[in-house]
């Protein structure tokens, strides 16, 4: 079992890999050079990149249809690192997207990124990214170390997705795993939203 400083130090370095990995595999310029804002959001974006090689990014643009989005995505396929690119069409959806699940090898390891591409000015341009802005600005250091810690302890079979940390930890006050896997199973049977302090 890692200590704290342990699992501030690994989380730090795969922070710092995973922005080497955006730099160094160009996906983010295939984007721009299509005329799309591009934004990380979820875990890098805030500095809770744990134990997991995983990115996320949105991207946007104007009358976004399944042609530009996949001529886009057949770019990145030609990038020497993309091993896999899966597709979900969400674009008749109330969320106006087309997400993109790539599997990028980076020095023989496996990241996966995943990238949600969103009509402008729909309901949730920017809404992802006043998220996490929003859980950086009230996290206190010790909650930033708890959602760490539960991260590393949580086994690599089990399905927690990071914004059930964050508001299990913020809004409610979970300390140790145990009680994080309480509060996930009493909360999955809520509907579902999206959680901003």
């Amino acid at each position: 079992m890692m200590n704290q400083q342990e699992i501030h130090d690994y989380a730090l370095a795969n922070q710092e890999k995973a922005r080497l990995v955006l730099r160094e595999s160009g996906i983010a310029e295939i984007w721009k050079r299509h005329g799309c804002r591009v934004n990380p959001v979820g875990s890098l974006r805030m500095g809770l990149l744990a134990k997991h090689r995983d990115i996320d990014l949105h991207v946007y643009s104007k009358g976004i249809t399944e042609e530009k989005s996949f001529a886009i995505a057949a770019q990145m396929a030609k990038l020497p690192g993309v091993k896999e690119i899966k597709c979900i069409n969400g674009l008749a959806t109330e969320e106006h997207c087309i997400a993109w699940h790539i599997l990028y090898v980076h020095q023989n390891e496996m990241w996966q990124i995943d990238i949600i591409h969103i009509e402008e000015a729909t309901e949730y341009d920017g809404y992802f990214e006043r998220m996490a802005d929003r859980i950086s600005e009230v996290m206190t250091s010790e909650q930033k170390e708890r959602i760490l810690r539960l991260k590393f302890e949580t086994p690599d079979d089990r399905n927690i997705h990071g914004v059930e940390y964050y508001e299990a930890v913020i809004a409610d006050g979970i300390k140790d795993f145990s009680e994080l896997e309480r509060w996930v199973e009493e909360h999955r049977k809520k509907p579902s939203y999206y959680w901003i302090p």
